[in-house]
C-alpha cells in the first residue's frame, strides 16, 4: 500500500453542483444522441391519470411532477430535443408496481389517455428510454432493452435534492472514478464487514466473491448496444457466491433485526430493538420463499454527494456500502423472477448502511482479501486511505 495519502475529499455539504441541466445530462449519458427518439415513462396507481396530465393536480405524485417539469418539459419548451437532434418525447404512464425491481405491466396510456401496450407501442418504438418513477424499474427495463434494443435510465426516487447534485454531476468524471475503484477492488475473493451495534455488540459478515471482475455503475450509456444507466450512479459492485454471519437491519419502521446469513442467504431475522411483530413477518417471509433471502449484490457507493435521503443516491456516497436481497439478473446474477414463489416477492431490494440510515450501528470496518493482499476499505463510514489513495491516482 503507498504510504502517500491523497488530498482530503471536498465535504458533501459544502460541494458547489452547476444548476441542474437536462441538456447536459443526456448529451453525457447517451452519446450520440442525433437521430435518436425519446420519451419518458413514470408511474401511477391509476394510469388513467396520465390524461391530460392530470396527475399534476395531485401533490402525491411529486415525483411525477418532476418527471413532467424538468423531463417533459425540458425536452419541449426549454428544446433540449432539438439541441440533441433527438425526435419524439411523448409520455407514458404504466401501473405502479409497489415493490422495487418487479415486472411491469404491460398495459400505459399516453397524455391523450389512450390505452397502450409497452411491449407493441413503447420498446420497440424508442431508441431512448427514460423511467422517471416511484419504485425501482431498473431490472425489468435491463431485460426489455436487451429484448427490443434500446437505451435508457431509470431515475426512481427523483427529489430537489438530487436533481441538483447527483443529476447536474460530469459523469465523465463519475465514470473515471468509478473505474478507479473499480480496479481497486476487482477480483476480489472476498470482503468482511464488521458492524459494531449501540451495545458495543460487533456483528461481522462476510461475502465470497471468488475472484470475480467487479462491475460498475458509472452513468455512462453510448454507443448503440442496450443499455440501462440507474441515475444517480457512481458505484462499484458484486453479486456474491456466498455469504456467512451476521448483519444488522433496520426496517422501515425503525425496528432493528440481527439477520443471520449462511449459504449466502439470509435464514433468521433476531429483535435487537423496536417490533417484533416486523421480525416475526420477515421470518416468515424467508420461510415461505426462501429466495427473498438471498445476498444478490454487494454494492460500494463512489462519489462525494450529499445526503439526499433516497437510497438511489444515498447508496452512491463515498464511504457507504449496501448489501441487496432477491432478483439479481439485471446484474448478471442468475437469481430470475421465475424462482420466486409470489411474483410479489420477485423484488430486488437495497440495504443501504450509511450514517444517516443507520445512526444505531457504525460500519467498524470493511476489509478486502485479493489473494495475498488485504486492504482496509472502509472505516467508520469513512473511506479508507487504500481507495482514496486509488482515486488519486493517474
Amino acid at each position: 500500500m503507498s504510504q502517500t495519502l491523497a488530498a482530503p475529499l471536498p465535504d458533501a455539504a459544502t460541494r458547489v453542483f452547476p444548476p441542474f441541466s437536462l441538456e447536459r445530462l443526456l448529451r453525457s449519458v447517451f452519446t450520440p444522441t442525433e437521430g435518436r427518439r425519446v420519451c419518458i415513462l413514470i408511474d401511477l396507481p391509476d394510469i388513467s391519470g396520465m390524461k391530460d396530465f392530470g396527475f399534476l393536480k395531485d401533490p402525491q405524485f411529486a415525483i411525477q411532477g418532476r418527471a413532467y417539469e424538468h423531463f417533459y418539459q425540458g425536452l419541449h419548451r426549454d428544446g433540449v430535443m432539438a439541441a440533441l437532434g433527438m425526435t419524439g418525447g411523448e409520455m407514458f404512464a404504466y401501473e405502479m408496481t409497489y415493490g422495487s425491481n418487479l415486472d411491469l405491466a404491460d398495459a400505459c396510456t399516453d397524455q391523450a389517455g389512450n390505452m397502450l401496450s409497452l411491449e407493441t407501442d413503447v420498446y420497440p418504438d424508442y431508441d431512448i428510454i427514460l423511467c422517471i418513477s416511484t419504485f425501482s424499474a431498473t431490472a425489468p427495463l435491463t431485460a426489455m432493452a436487451k429484448k427490443y434494443n434500446f437505451r435508457g435510465a431509470t431515475l426512481h426516487g427523483v427529489n430537489e435534492i438530487i436533481l441538483n447534485s447527483g443529476l447536474s454531476v460530469d459523469y465523465e468524471d463519475v465514470s473515471r472514478d468509478a473505474e478507479k475503484l473499480r480496479r481497486a477492488m476487482t477480483k476480489a475473493d472476498e470482503v468482511e464487514i464488521d458492524f459494531q451495534l449501540e451495545t458495543g455488540e460487533i456483528l461481522t459478515a462476510k461475502l465470497m466473491l471468488s475472484g470475480q471482475e467487479a462491475q460498475k455503475s458509472h452513468g455512462l450509456c453510448r454507443g448503440t448496444q442496450p443499455d440501462i444507466a440507474n441515475l444517480p450512479a457512481g458505484e462499484v459492485y458484486f453479486v456474491p457466491t456466498g455469504a456467512e454471519g451476521l448483519f444488522p437491519m433496520k426496517y422501515e419502521d425503525g425496528t432493528l433485526g440481527r439477520l443471520t446469513v449462511t449459504g449466502g442467504r439470509i435464514i433468521l431475522s433476531e429483535l435487537i430493538e423496536g417490533n417484533q411483530e416486523t421480525i416475526a413477518a420477515h421470518n416468515a417471509k424467508l420461510s415461505n420463499d426462501p429466495m427473498t433471502g438471498v445476498l444478490g449484490e454487494l454494492g460500494f457507493g463512489t462519489q462525494v454527494l450529499p445526503i439526499s435521503y433516497a437510497d438511489i443516491q444515498d447508496e452512491k456516497v463515498l464511504g457507504t456500502c449496501h448489501l441487496a436481497t432477491g432478483r439479481d439478473d439485471h446484474l448478471g446474477g442468475h437469481l430470475t423472477p421465475d424462482l420466486f414463489k409470489e411474483h410479489k416477492n420477485a423484488t430486488h431490494d437495497d440495504i443501504l448502511f450509511a450514517p444517516h440510515k443507520t445512526p444505531n450501528f457504525n460500519i467498524l470496518q470493511v476489509r478486502m482479501k485479493r489473494g495475498d493482499q488485504h486492504e482496509i476499505l472502509i472505516e467508520n463510514f469513512r473511506p479508507s486511505e487504500y481507495l482514496l489513495n486509488a482515486l488519486a491516482a493517474d
